[in-house]
């Protein structure tokens, strides 16, 4: 960090009073010219008498955010991937993906030409788009005949990316019925140490073959669960002897016994009050999630907006006078009483005196 001699607020309030006595010294030079500037009506446009405070209040107010864009502590980035590192409190994601052979089934999406697993990859990239990734980090439970913790508590976004594409998961487990709770158990063993409501569990999955019984208890660390639903909750798909399909009610009694929400994605994204609902994003305003330094950006951009497109809108529309153009003449009021219009006698007079021509011995001619 770089240390000045003066705060930052006071420096800026300094150049912003220096700006203030500049503007006023223009002033008075300008009150000497003001009806060659404006006009006989020696003022300019209403809203154009504030401009010499807002251009004082900008300069301050640019000064503030550059000197604080020079001394506010930067952001870190590794150098291997390019991360911002995460806080010291960090929340957690847990998703709990199922990866059974119905997984692979194509009636997914608005279409139905996509694999289920292929459209629980859309919805986490559209869920990841919507949070603060630099606040998170995500772990993985493959969930088969059994579970499997495959990543834990990864700031890698890019290895959960390549869980949820065509890797064949489901060859490491042996084949049976999906045991959809058991990955709901690993998701709590792995959540069960970190600090309360820090938690947010998503579960995806078509819901088939899912036991009634046997629903385990989430601890205290987890906030919110979402269960999220894939494939077809009408036509199913014939797989190992049986008709295969989203279980939208076994899916939507989970998530009550789990206290969350559940979802049906077949066809469309998580809703953003849903996501910041579970994440607990609603609590804060976008306004307080931004920092000093994104405040500083702001008011540069703003502050250099005004004082770059100011003159130009005083040199349009700071007053109305526009000297050299020629006014329209007069018009004779008895012709505008007969409603004619054409130029009044005295105005003709003024014409024929200006056409008449003397002679060299003092005769006038014509």
């Amino acid at each position: 960090m770089i240390e000045l001699p003066l705060p930052v607020v006071v420096i800026a309030s300094i150049v912003a009073v220096l700006a203030g006595a500049a503007e006023v010294l223009h002033a008075r030079r300008v009150r000497r010219l003001a009806p060659l500037a404006f006009g006989p009506a020696r003022q300019p446009a209403w809203w154009a008498r504030g401009a010499p405070a807002l251009r004082a209040l900008a300069f301050g107010a640019l000064a503030w955010a550059l000197l604080t864009l020079l001394v506010v502590e930067p952001r870190r980035y590794s150098g291997a991937s390019g991360e911002a590192e995460l806080v010291e409190d960090p929340q957690h994601i847990v998703l709990v993906l199922d990866v059974s052979p119905s997984m692979r089934l194509v009636d997914a999406g608005p279409q139905k030409k996509l694999s289920r697993m292929a459209r629980a990859r859309e919805l986490l990239e559209s869920f990841f788009s919507r949070i603060p990734l630099e606040l998170y980090r995500v772990s993985v439970v493959a969930v088969y005949n059994g579970a499997k913790p495959v990543v834990v508590d990864t700031k890698d976004l890019e290895v959960v990316r390549n869980m949820l594409g065509d890797l064949p998961m489901h060859f490491a487990f042996p084949a049976g019925k999906t045991k959809l709770f058991t990955g709901l158990e690993e998701a709590a063993r792995l959540a069960k140490p970190w600090n309360p409501r820090s938690t947010t569990v998503v579960l995806l999955s078509d819901g088939d073959t899912v036991p009634a019984t046997g629903m385990p208890k989430m601890p205290a660390s987890v906030r919110s669960t979402i269960v999220v639903g894939v494939g077809d909750p009408t036509v199913g798909k014939f797989i190992d002897g049986r008709n295969s399909r989203q279980d939208v009610p076994v899916l939507r009694q989970i998530a009550a016994r789990l206290g969350g929400s559940f979802h049906n994605g077949n066809e469309y994204h998580l809703a953003s009050d849903l996501i910041a609902d579970a994440t607990g994003l609603e609590a804060e305003e976008v306004w307080e999630r931004l920092g000093e330094r994104e405040y500083a950006l702001l008011v540069a951009a703003l502050s250099a907006t005004l004082l770059a497109f100011l003159p130009l809108l005083l040199r349009l529309a700071g007053t109305r006078f526009r000297p050299g153009r020629t006014q329209k003449p007069e018009q004779d009021p008895a012709a505008r009483a007969d409603g004619v219009s054409g130029p009044s006698e005295g105005t003709e007079r003024r014409r024929a005196a200006a056409r008449t021509v003397r002679a060299p011995g003092g005769a006038g001619v014509s």
